[in-house]
């Protein structure tokens, strides 16, 4: 990303981190089914993330070419899925692009699954 001279290198890192975009795109494949056990149904991806921080983050999701905002996990492993909000329907086969926009938390593990799904709703809310 070229910037201006101007700016300096103080504004050059903050310049390029605002405008730093990743974008994660594969086929929804059949999950665990643990997500839709939990009340949030969630869409896995047929691929793993090398290099990227696991955790969980909000951002949008393309599917059909209609946009959802999205609860996004990516786990320890790399393996990815995500709650798409509103989104009824099948997508299993189909490509699904998301979009964190922003990372909520860590990802971790809990001790019961109904503190799980009150961190869940909290997580969605700021989705």
């Amino acid at each position: 990303m070229y910037v201006p001279e101007r700016y300096g290198a103080h504004r050059r890192e903050a310049f390029s981190v605002n405008f730093m975009q990743f974008i994660i795109s594969g086929k929804v494949i059949r999950g665990d089914g643990y997500g839709r056990k939990l009340g949030f149904r969630t869409a896995n991806l047929d691929q793993k993330l090398e290099n990227f921080s696991s955790g969980v983050y909000g951002g949008k999701a393309v599917l059909n070419r209609r946009t959802y905002r999205a609860g996004i996990i990516i786990h320890d492993d790399g393996h990815v899925d995500a709650h798409l909000i509103g989104f009824r329907g099948d997508a299993y086969g189909k490509v699904l692009t998301l979009i964190p926009k922003i990372r909520l938390r860590s990802y971790i593990k809990f001790e019961t699954e109904a503190e799980l799904i009150e961190q869940i709703k909290k997580d969605l809310k700021q989705c």
